[in-house]
């Protein structure tokens, strides 16, 4: 089953209209903090150890608690693992019949995967303890106790079914709310790793206004099916979501290529910043199925998976002319991928920022070794590091750029605010500004290759030119020997050299014939940024030994010839005298604001094509 376009769609077009969900649950960890209904934040504190619903409004709670109530969720032992999934379930057999359909499509025409999830070593067992515990659930509803004869072949195919087709909800800022089971005009589109297509999710309470909704779009795609899966259902049937969900997470699917009229639409399950090893384990695991599309089978692989895992090798004693790299590429990721996994996610559960750069920075700067073939003079060691657009490095730009936003918060918060603290904290912000520049730059080289990257563009654009903004408006400046009434001239500043303010101004930010020109728009961008970057890269990254070692945040060619040696910056040469020193600083403010707003703005734009309009 696959979804076509049943016309010609523009890059940037709504192609379904908002689609409420069939079934849907919030994770646990969100029970205490976030509508069960709408999934928006609560406006209360969390309740601690609750694990019931609770809802932001009346009308949340009139649409949902019946459901809620008659499904039997409250009868699931707390220790249930995967209890969304089961939750999900339960809700949506309310809306099924009560003996057991076809075991592998239901009347709603989403596929279950049974006879597959059933039978897989990995999720067999799984599978088979959540419908018992399911089939408990309901049967302590009504004051009975579940018989170890008891059938429970409709638990089992509805759990399959929402392990097949549910997806991850989504707010702005990225974080996995809970799941929920959309109809087919959504279920039925298929992954790419290459996609056409991204979907965004509309998380907001009864009656308001959330971005990007425009309830007047229409479904622009009709499904494709098999013979033997011809008839399962209509998709127009559906686009409603269940009878009683009026307030669920909507969902919207939205062109980020040109799709001809009968293309097949697709869209992401995983991560396209992962290699093609870590993509089909991750949907091997959690969707039962192999990629087959054009990305992860062409051979030889494409630039951007080939990039994903590349290193740079060097060995002063040891020439590697002629080596096969390929041979100790595998070897190299692996050999530090786990440890740099560990030290983000000790980050993530423990909170020390300071420990964590340490150690990433130390992964990144100092490489590994990787033992070679025998020689003359016994084995030779290859030194190997991370080339900036391995998957591993873009993850360490991701989180050192976070950690140091986090130690410069949090050395203001704990340290007197003397001009010496104030200066070690700007430090440290520089250097975050300094890796997000960096991540969005190596990202939008992979972006140039494969558009579908559009997404992780957004993020790290936006996030590059919040940073980089924050820095041009900081006081710390007038300690370094400019006016105070500096900033005002900074902030007036318009670019001549490009359209991209011109293009923010305006109503509409990205109109249907700036949308056909979005190639020299984005060429205009960058050839914008990589003129204005020289003037203030050494100043933003100084004090940080592996971003030193980068002459050019956007321009990469140099990695594949020399290493580069940082070189003396002028702003920090004692013998220059103050009036120099205001002079140089006022430069390097007033184009740190310009790439800022540039990157800020470029964000913007990609934004409109992933999310439409008021997405910024």
């Amino acid at each position: 089953m696959e979804m076509r376009a049943k016309q010609d769609i523009e890059i940037g077009d709504d192609i379904t209209p908002p689609l409420l969900p069939l079934s849907f649950s919030l994770h646990d960890s969100f029970l205490s903090s976030h509508c069960s209904s709408c999934f928006s934040p609560l406006s209360f504190p969390p309740l601690p150890h609750h694990y019931g619903s609770l809802y932001c409004s009346a009308p949340c709670s009139s649409s949902h608690s019946p459901i809620s109530s008659s499904s039997a969720e409250s009868f699931l032992p707390l220790t249930c693992p995967r209890s969304s999934d089961l939750r999900t379930a339960l809700r949506l057999l309310l809306s099924l019949p009560s003996t057991c359909p076809h075991l592998h499509r239901f009347t709603n025409g989403l596929l279950t995967n049974y006879l597959k999830l059933t039978s897989s070593p990995e999720f067999a067992a799984q599978i088979r303890q959540g419908a018992i515990a399911m089939a408990a659930a309901r049967k302590l509803r009504k004051g009975l106790s579940l018989d170890q004869s008891d059938d429970v072949l409709l638990e089992e195919a509805v759990l399959c079914l929402v392990v097949t087709n549910a997806v991850e909800v989504q707010d702005e800022s990225g974080r996995s709310l809970g799941i929920a089971v959309y109809d087919p005009s959504f279920s039925w589109i298929n992954h790419s790793c290459s996609p056409n297509a991204c979907y965004r999710f509309i998380v907001s309470p009864p009656n308001a206004t959330s971005f990007g909704e425009d309830s007047g779009s229409a479904l622009l795609i009709v499904p494709s099916v098999s013979e033997e899966n011809f008839g399962v259902c209509s998709c127009s049937e559906y686009n409603k979501g269940t009878e009683g969900y009026k307030y669920g997470p909507k969902i919207m699917v939205r062109s980020i290529k040109r799709i001809k009229k009968g293309e097949e639409v697709c869209v992401s399950y995983t991560d396209l910043l992962q290699p093609k090893a870590m993509r089909q384990s991750y949907l091997w695991f959690n969707h039962q199925f192999t990629c087959s599309c054009s990305r992860c089978t062409v051979f030889p692989s494409t630039f951007v998976d080939h990039a994903l895992e590349e290193i740079l090798a060097s060995n002063p004693s040891f020439s590697s002319a002629g080596l096969d790299l390929n041979l100790y590429r595998d070897e190299a990721n692996k050999k530090l991928s786990h440890y740099v996994d560990e030290t983000i996610t000790e980050f993530l559960l423990v909170g020390d920022p300071e420990s964590c750069c340490k150690k990433l920075e130390s992964v990144l700067e100092g490489g590994f070794h990787v033992e070679q073939l025998e020689s003359e003079d016994g084995k030779s060691r290859l030194n190997c590091k991370f080339h900036p657009f391995n998957h591993i490095a873009l993850n360490s730009y991701m989180t050192l750029a976070s950690a140091y936003r986090i130690r410069s918060s949090d050395f203001l918060a704990f340290q007197s605010k003397t001009d010496e603290s104030q200066l070690k904290a700007f430090e440290m912000s520089r250097i975050s500004a300094g890796y997000s520049l960096l991540l969005a730059g190596a990202t939008h080289d992979l972006f140039c290759s494969e558009s579908s990257l559009i997404v992780s563009a957004v993020n790290f654009w936006k996030q590059a030119g919040e940073s980089l903004l924050t820095i041009a408006g900081s006081s710390v400046w007038n300690l370094l020997g400019l006016p105070k009434s500096e900033l005002s001239t900074v902030v007036k500043y318009k670019c001549s050299e490009c359209s991209l303010m011109d293009i923010f101004g305006a109503k509409s930010i990205l109109n249907q014939a700036e949308r056909t020109n979005f190639e020299n728009i984005s060429s205009d961008f960058l050839a914008c940024v990589r003129s204005a970057s020289p003037k203030f890269w050494r100043f933003l990254i100084h004090g940080c030994h592996y971003l030193e070692t980068f002459k050019d945040p956007f321009d990469f060619r140099w990695l594949a010839h020399a290493h580069c040696v940082a070189e003396d910056v002028d702003f920090i040469k004692e013998d220059s005298n103050c009036e120099h020193h205001a002079e140089w600083y006022t430069n390097a403010r007033t184009n740190i604001y310009k790439v800022g707003m540039h990157c800020l703005v470029y964000g913007v734009i990609l934004a409109h094509i992933c999310y439409g309009q008021n997405s910024h």
